[in-house]
C-alpha cells in the first residue's frame, strides 16, 4: 500500500458539492488540499453539449449505472438512478435547470438542527455570492461569479399555449422563480453558457486546479474511511483508495470532507463503520460509531409523466422524426449554439398547489415539447408532449444500505416512493390539475388527447394506482446523512455538518438536507457547499 501523502484536506468527491470545496479551501495558500474521483475528466463531448445528457446517463462513461430496489410502491419496478461519475459529478449529467426552492425550506432546515445560520435570509447572501445571473445582480441575484445562470435559448409554441393555459387554470406567469416563493409558471433559467452546459468543474474547479495547493487524483475509488481510537473516541485520519492498480492511502491533518452525495456518502460511512450497528455486524464490518440514521431519510421527487397527442402543433418528435429534421436541428446548434440541442430536459416549469388547503406550491411541473414511453426510447412518432410533475414534499422516506462489505459492490438503494396515503393524494390530485390545465381554453386549438396514462383512471383510488404505474424519479436524492440537534436520534450531522460522534469528518453534499427543497436540488447543493467552506476556514483561521 502506497501513501499518496498527507494533506490538510482530503475531499472524497469532485463532484458539485466537492469542486466548490476544492476552489474555496485552496484559496488558502498555505493550506494543501486532495480532491478524489472515482470518475474521469469531463473531456466527453456530450457533457457539454445540452441535450448529450441523453448519452451520459446510462453509461459508465460519465454514471454509476445504480438501479433501485424493486419498489413496492411503484408496483415492484425497479428503476434507472443516475448519479454522475466524472468530475463535476451530478452537474455534468443533469438537467441544467437553476433552482433555489422555497424561502420555507431554509426556515424547516433551521428548525430541524437549531441553527438560525439555515434560514433563507442567512442562505440566500450565499447564492449571490457564486451567481454570474443574466440579469445581473439585485436583491436576489449575483454577477460575476462563477455559476453562471442564463436564459434558454429556444421556445416553442406549444409550451406558450401550456403555459396559457396554466395561468387559466391559476397559475399566474412568472419570469423567475428563485425570489423564496416558486408560485407560477414560465421557462426555466439553466446553468449555460452561450449554448453550451456549465457544470461545477468548469465553473469552480477549473480556477483552483491551477493553484499548486490542490492534487486532483481521478479515477480512485475510495474503499474506506481510515478511523482510529483516541480519549475523545474515534478519528477520522484520512483515506485507503485505488487507483491505477494501486492501493494508496491518504492522511488527512485537518479534516476529512465526504462529498461523494446522497447514494455514495451513506455507502462509505457504512463501510467504514459509521452507521446503524445491527446493518454494520450483518455484514461484518465492526461499528465504530452507532450513527442509526446514516442511509436513512432518504427523499427523492417522483415524476408522474403524462403524454397528451396534439394536432397542428410543431413538436420534437416530428422536427426530429426524419434525417433532414435532425440535420436541420444539428446546423442550428453548430451555426448559433440555440435550438433543439442547446435543451435542457425540461424547458417549461410550474409551481402550483395541489389541492388550496397547501400553504404553499407543493407541486413542480417539467413540460416539455416531446414524448416517449420511457427515457431512453424513442420519439413517438406521433406529435405530443410531456407534462411531468412531482410532488415536492414527500412524506414517504427510503433508505441506502450496503448489501455487503465490498467497496466496490454497489448499496441497495430503496426509495419507497407513495408509502404514505398523504403521497399517493398528491398524487391523484396532480394527475387531476394536470388534466384541467390540458382542458383549459388556450390547449383547445391543438386538441390534446391523453395519451398516458390514459382516462380509464378516473377516481382517486385510480389516479393513485396510475401513479405508480407511470412514476419514476427525476434524479433528487438527498437526506441520507441529514443534519438535526443533537436530541435527533436519526441526524448524522450537526448545524456545522460535522459527524456526529467522529472527529475529523464532515459530510458536504445534498445527503445532509433534512428535508427535501422544493425544486431542483444541484445549485441548492452548490450553496451547502459555500456555506460548509466557510466554516471550516473560521474552524482552521
Amino acid at each position: 500500500m502506497e501513501s499518496a501523502g498527507q494533506f490538510d484536506y482530503i475531499i472524497i468527491g469532485a463532484g458539485t458539492a466537492g469542486c466548490v470545496l476544492a476552489n474555496r479551501l485552496t484559496r488558502d495558500k498555505d493550506a494543501s488540499v486532495l480532491l478524489i474521483e472515482a470518475g474521469g475528466k469531463d473531456d466527453y463531448v456530450w457533457i457539454h453539449i445540452p441535450v448529450g445528457y441523453l448519452h451520459c446517463i446510462d453509461n459508465p462513461r460519465t454514471d454509476w449505472l445504480y438501479r433501485t430496489e424493486a419498489d413496492p410502491g411503484l408496483g415492484g419496478r425497479s428503476l434507472l438512478y443516475p448519479r454522475g461519475k466524472v468530475l463535476g459529478g451530478s452537474s455534468s449529467i443533469n438537467g441544467m435547470i437553476y433552482m433555489r426552492g422555497q424561502s420555507g425550506d431554509y426556515e424547516r432546515w433551521a428548525d430541524a438542527c437549531g441553527d438560525d445560520g439555515w434560514r433563507w435570509n442567512a442562505v440566500l447572501p450565499l447564492f449571490r455570492q457564486s451567481e454570474d445571473h443574466h440579469g445581473g445582480a439585485s436583491e436576489f441575484h449575483g454577477a460575476g461569479g462563477e455559476w453562471r445562470v442564463e436564459k434558454q435559448r429556444l421556445s416553442w409554441k406549444i409550451l406558450d399555449a401550456f403555459r396559457d393555459a396554466a395561468e387559466q387554470t391559476g397559475i399566474p406567469k412568472v419570469d423567475d422563480f428563485n425570489r423564496g416563493d416558486n408560485l407560477g409558471c414560465g421557462y426555466f433559467e439553466v446553468n449555460q453558457k452561450r449554448g453550451i452546459r456549465w457544470n461545477t468543474a468548469k465553473a469552480f474547479l477549473k480556477t483552483a486546479a491551477a493553484r499548486g495547493n490542490l492534487t486532483i487524483m481521478t479515477g480512485c475509488h475510495v474503499e474506506k474511511l481510515l478511523i482510529v481510537h483516541s480519549e475523545l473516541g474515534p478519528v477520522c485520519r484520512g483515506v485507503q483508495f485505488t487507483g491505477g492498480g494501486t492501493r494508496y492511502t491518504a492522511d488527512a491533518a485537518r479534516e476529512t470532507i465526504l462529498a461523494a452525495g446522497a447514494i455514495g456518502s451513506p455507502q462509505l460511512l457504512q463501510l467504514s463503520g459509521i452507521g446503524p450497528a445491527g446493518l454494520l455486524r450483518e455484514h461484518g464490518i465492526e461499528p465504530l460509531a452507532d450513527l442509526p440514521g446514516v442511509g436513512g431519510n432518504l427523499q427523492d421527487h417522483l415524476q408522474l409523466r403524462m403524454v397528451f397527442k396534439v394536432s397542428g402543433a410543431p413538436t420534437l418528435n416530428i422536427l426530429a422524426g426524419n434525417l433532414f429534421g435532425k440535420m436541420r436541428i444539428g446546423l442550428e446548434y453548430a451555426m448559433f449554439r440555440s435550438g433543439p440541442m442547446s435543451m435542457a430536459p425540461s424547458q417549461l416549469g410550474a409551481f402550483a398547489r395541489s389541492d388550496p388547503g397547501q400553504p404553499a406550491p407543493n407541486l413542480e411541473y417539467h413540460v416539455q415539447p416531446l414524448s416517449l414511453e420511457k427515457f431512453g426510447d424513442p420519439l413517438h412518432a406521433f406529435p405530443a408532449f410531456t407534462a411531468s410533475v412531482c410532488n415536492l414534499r414527500p412524506t414517504s422516506r427510503g433508505h441506502v444500505r450496503i448489501g455487503s462489505a465490498d467497496a466496490y459492490a454497489p448499496p441497495k438503494i430503496s426509495p419507497m416512493y407513495l408509502n404514505t396515503p398523504e403521497d399517493r393524494k398528491v398524487a391523484a390530485d396532480a394527475l387531476g390539475l394536470t388534466r384541467r390545465i390540458a382542458a383549459a381554453p388556450a390547449l383547445a386549438r391543438y386538441k390534446p388527447e391523453e395519451y398516458r396514462p390514459g382516462l380509464q383512471y378516473r377516481t382517486e383510488e385510480e389516479l393513485a394506482r396510475a401513479a405508480a404505474d407511470i412514476g419514476t424519479t427525476i434524479f433528487h436524492p438527498v437526506g441520507t446523512c441529514k443534519m438535526g440537534r443533537a436530541d435527533d436520534a436519526t441526524s448524522v450531522v450537526d448545524s456545522e455538518l460535522k459527524v456526529r460522534g467522529v472527529t475529523g469528518l464532515r459530510v458536504v453534499d445534498a445527503s445532509i438536507m433534512p428535508f427535501i427543497t422544493s425544486g431542483n436540488t444541484n445549485s441548492p447543493t452548490i450553496m451547502i457547499a459555500e456555506k460548509a467552506a466557510q466554516m471550516i476556514h473560521k474552524a482552521w483561521s
